[in-house]
C-alpha cells in the first residue's frame, strides 16, 4: 500500500520527501569531489572508509525530518556530488520513492525550477 504524500511542495518536492537520502547506505558516496570539497563536510558525517556519508542503517546522518513528510539536509550547501545529481522525478528518485511507498514524481509534472535534493 502506498503512503500518501501530505503535499508535494511545487517549489521543491525534495523537502517533502528525503527518500533518496534514506535509500541505501552505499548511495551517499563520494565520487568526483576533490579534497577541498570533502574537507567542508563535518568529519562526524563521513563514514569510516572515508568513501561517503555516514549512515544510520540506510539513512544518511545529514538528513533530518520524516521521510515522505518533511526533510532537510544538514549539509545542503556542501553535499556530495551524488546528492546534487539526483533530480526530482529522475529514475533514481523514482526508485527511492517506490522503496518508501511514495508516489513517483515522473508521473507528475515537476517544475523546471524544482531545485535539487533536500534543503
Amino acid at each position: 500500500m502506498e503512503k500518501t504524500d501530505p503535499a508535494i511542495n511545487a517549489t521543491s518536492p525534495c523537502q517533502a520527501c528525503g527518500a533518496c537520502c534514506s535509500y541505501s547506505s552505499n548511495w551517499p558516496r563520494f565520487t568526483t569531489e576533490d579534497d577541498s570539497a570533502l574537507d567542508l563536510i563535518p568529519a562526524k558525517l563521513v563514514n569510516d572508509r572515508l568513501s561517503g556519508m555516514r549512515c544510520d542503517g540506510e539513512r544518511c546522518l545529514a538528513l533530518s525530518g520524516e521521510v515522505g513528510v518533511a526533510t532537510s539536509c544538514g549539509i545542503y550547501a556542501v553535499r556530495p556530488e551524488v546528492c546534487r545529481t539526483c533530480m526530482p522525478g529522475d529514475p533514481e528518485c523514482d526508485m527511492a520513492r517506490r522503496r518508501h511507498g511514495l508516489r513517483v514524481l515522473s508521473e507528475d509534472v515537476v517544475p523546471a525550477n524544482a531545485g535539487t535534493h533536500t534543503a
